[in-house]
């Protein structure tokens, strides 16, 4: 069975601010929900490990994150974070980074996750992440001392989107100047859509609404 290893925060505010945060509920749970309908296997993991943080339980209207969020082995996983130090990653295929501001103070500058990522990537893994989860990918260095980012195209949660949800002044650096300072190729649409960029073994969607495509896109590239 294939499996994917899902690094979550252990930050539970936005910034420095004391506004509740962590990892955005739909970014991980509509991810999970297709990985369970393909079949395959995941593990939610943190650098301390121990219960990971969430935020966006009580959106209305959308049955999937209800739907998983009310199911006790999803739960579990969430409350029980394997951490960082126990990973072994030769038991992965996939790393998915789902988003949420909570990951811009931790796995945004973590070289545990990063060097693990690295491995997976440079024996053919895929490597996702959507909306902030981009940022996870920043310290991500290849054997050959080279950014993962330096030949890749991707996207993010856009400044423009940050703008429109009121966090561009307390979020603790702009997820899209960074990613684009690094990157070979920043890529974006208007704010709220869905939209996924796949280069080579790296997805990266640009928001909330793009989990379900790259969850998609996961399975697509683990069925190969």
């Amino acid at each position: 069975m294939k499996k994917v290893l899902i690094p979550v925060t252990n930050h539970a505010t936005l910034g420095e601010t004391e506004q509740e945060n962590g990892t955005f509920s739909p970014e991980l749970t509509h991810v999970v929900h297709v990985l369970k309908e393909a079949g395959i296997d995941y593990e939610i993991a943190s650098i301390k490990g121990g219960k990971a943080p969430i935020y966006g339980q009580d959106i209305e209207g959308d049955d999937v994150n209800s739907n998983m969020l009310s199911d006790k082995d999803f739960q579990n996983r969430v409350n029980n974070t394997t951490p960082v130090s126990q990973v072994n990653i030769a038991d992965y295929d996939a790393v998915f980074y789902p988003g949420g501001f909570g990951l811009l103070s931790d796995l945004a500058t973590n070289q545990d996750f990063a060097k693990l990522a690295a491995q997976l990537y440079e024996r053919g893994g895929i490597i996702a992440a959507v909306c902030h989860g981009p940022a996870a990918l920043l310290p991500i260095d290849l054997s050959n001392g080279e950014s993962l980012l330096a030949d890749k195209s991707i996207t993010s949660f856009t400044r423009e989107e940050e703008i429109d949800y009121g966090t561009i002044d307390d979020v603790p650096f702009l997820l899209e100047e960074a990613l684009t300072r690094k990157a070979a190729r920043f890529n974006k649409i208007q704010p709220w859509g869905s939209f996924v960029v796949e280069d080579d073994r790296l997805i990266t969607g640009q928001n909330p609404a793009s989990a379900h495509a790259v969850g998609k896109a996961i399975v697509d590239h683990l069925a190969v």
